[in-house]
């Protein structure tokens, strides 16, 4: 079948660029960068370069046979493959004077096929911190950005286009377009794939890979394990496949109960349930550091796992270990060849890797996305209130409890000077993790508090609460990217929802996971779920994280809310929840007396990560 060759450089997107042409009816196919030409097949419709972590003028980075662009199909550079087309062709590319996180809106300057229909200025998606700085012979600027002169370029008598920004992310408003534009338009690619064919496909595909082998799934209870456990039921039959559920200690307050009624109910009540909260307490007691957290975390799993194979007498020749990862879990755990590491996934620890080269790992869904898994869901007629759950990472709430050892360590210097002079601001004594450019940050979160030109007057205006205006959240989003385009040394922008009258102060304490740090945090969380769905907003909101971290005054803790809006999870924009809401979270969080301060995550990924460890 026609298809289009995608050469993955390590992009955390590539996965999500083949998904798109996918979703235009054509089928996709991903190679490896240096492929050679005579190796492509000769019925392949177009070519797309992706984005990666490096960058294109440094020794040894990543470039194509030459002979690929001598073979008169069309090609599309994206990021790092739109710098890598200017650098091979007698271009320039460079450091940015700014690098660019997030929204950018694009000028159009000059009419193309690609660009054919746009209105201008359109937003899209960023993620650089080099750009293109000259252009190659023949070349021409199709589009500009303020802080990217050359945003967009063609050569279009050879049909090569490049693109420094994500037509593929769900934040380009109109990247489908532009993709539909050079797909079906220009590289006139047949509509031959259809996602009907994907769950039979799916199937089939279990079967040759299990043969007569069974399954020994561990169950999250979480919509990619549950999907997973359905879908390995349905290709080889209720006997073949067993579910184990590991209590860690670190679920959402009574989750491990209503996940065995509600599988049960569903009708897969194949499922053991572990209670194994004592042995990661013990392993993780004076852990601190989020890489260290999640590797302990997916021993302990396969530990857990093996002792209760062990007891229920499966022979480990006969079983293969299901996992219901996902492609974000994959990517982002540096998985593929040529990807950074954002941060290693609990199902992606070095353990699991060389059971994954041995043969012995089967994972239906490593190469889908949320939004798609739930579409499989429905598919399996599983029930709404499986599929539809906010997602829940495996490590649960041990990698939202920040740990910190050491001395009590004060707020840092700032030594910021490019905000508005009415914003107050203040470096945190955290660090979280975040993505930049497709590579790995672990930096400094600045809070900011209330301003006149961030908030405006209100009629719903109650007194005391703290948040006395309507938050002018596009302001804060603009702030937000401003910060950390302009700042390397910080990733994330919180603001401070219950700013004190005086100075805004507090250490950062030595503190571990324990059993009471995740009962305050399971306290915490009920309440921010239950008052969403009060509100109506769960299902509009894709992911709601709650923070626990060591940090505030006479001794007590702060917490950072992180709801975010999202598609697939590669990218994501943080949520912009009503007043009344907010207002209403605070009151109730400030009532338990144990948390001193209330952040408001008000970074996009990039350059933060949904989780923050």
């Amino acid at each position: 079948m026609q298809h289009i060759a995608i050469l993955d450089f390590g992009s955390q997107y590539t996965h999500l660029i083949a998904r798109r042409v996918r979703e235009l009816g054509v089928l996709s196919k991903i190679y490896q960068p240096d492929i050679l030409a005579k190796n492509l097949p000769a019925d392949i419709a177009g070519i797309i370069l992706s984005g990666g972590p490096q960058s294109v003028y440094e020794p040894g980075a990543l470039a194509i046979d030459q002979k690929i662009i001598k073979l008169g199909k069309p090609i599309l550079g994206l990021c790092y493959g739109h710098q890598l087309l200017a650098n091979m062709l007698g271009g320039a590319v460079a450091p940015g004077a700014t690098r660019e996180y997030g929204r950018a809106e694009l000028e159009i300057i000059q009419s193309s096929p690609l660009l054919s229909g746009l209105e201008s200025p359109t937003t899209v998606w960023m993620s650089h911190g080099d750009t293109v700085t000259k252009l190659a012979p023949g070349f021409s600027v199709l589009a500009t950005t303020t802080d990217c002169p050359i945003a967009a370029a063609s050569d279009e008598a050879r049909a090569i286009f490049g693109l420094q920004f994500h037509p593929e992310v769900h934040h380009t408003s109109s990247g489908k377009k532009i993709l539909e534009n050079f797909v079906i338009n220009i590289c006139q690619a047949e509509r031959e794939w259809k996602i009907e064919n994907l769950l039979t496909d799916l199937i089939e595909k279990i079967r040759r890979q299990a043969g007569a082998k069974n399954v020994f799934l561990l169950v999250s209870g979480g919509v990619d394990s549950t999907v997973c456990f359905a879908l390995l039921e349905k290709a080889l039959g209720k006997k073949r496949v067993v579910g184990l559920h590991i209590d860690t200690g670190f679920m959402r307050q009574d989750e491990s109960a209503w996940i065995k009624k509600a599988l049960t109910a569903a009708g897969y009540n194949n499922l053991r349930v572990e209670d194994a909260s004592l042995i990661f307490f013990e392993r993780l007691r004076r852990i601190t550091d989020p890489e260290q957290k999640r590797t302990i975390i997916g021993q302990t799993f396969l530990d857990i796992k093996d002792k209760i194979a062990a007891e229920l007498n499966l022979n480990n020749d006969a079983w293969l270990l299901g996992q219901g990862t996902i492609y974000p879990d994959t990517i982002e755990s540096g998985a593929t060849r040529h990807a950074d590491r954002i941060k290693t996934h609990h199902n992606r620890i070095d353990a699991i890797q060389e059971m994954i080269s041995q043969g012995r790992v089967i994972e239906p869904l490593a190469d889908f996305y949320k939004d798609e898994v739930r579409q499989l869901g429905r598919l399996l007629a599983l029930p709404d209130e499986l599929i539809n759950r906010h997602p829940f990472p495996g490590p649960g709430l041990a990698i939202r409890i920040l740990c910190v050892s050491g001395e009590p360590s004060a707020m840092p210097a700032l030594s910021i000077t490019d905000i508005d002079n009415n914003v107050h601001c203040q470096l945190l004594p955290l660090k979280s993790v975040g993505v930049q450019g497709d590579n790995r940050t672990y930096a400094h979160p600045l809070a900011i508090w209330k301003s006149p030109s961030l908030l405006r007057a209100c009629p719903e205006y109650v007194e005391g609460r703290g948040l006395g205006e309507v938050l002018d959240w596009e302001k804060l989003d603009a702030l937000s990217s401003q910060i950390t385009n302009s700042h390397h040394d910080i990733n994330r922008v919180l603001l401070l929802l219950n700013p004190p009258a005086n100075n805004f102060a507090g250490h950062l304490q030595t503190a571990f996971l324990t059993p009471e740090r995740v009962k305050l945090l399971q306290r915490i969380d009920v309440i921010v779920s239950e008052e969403i769905k009060h509100a109506g907003l769960y299902d509009s909101v894709w992911q709601f994280p709650v923070v626990l971290v060591p940090f505030g005054q006479a001794g007590q803790e702060s917490v950072i809310l992180r709801p975010i809006v999202s598609q697939e999870a590669m990218t994501a924009n943080f949520a912009r929840l009503p007043k009344t809401v907010l207002a209403s979270i605070v009151d109730k969080i400030i009532a338990t007396k144990k948390i001193s301060f209330i952040f408001y995550d008000i970074t996009n990924k990039p350059p933060g990560t949904i989780e923050w460890e």
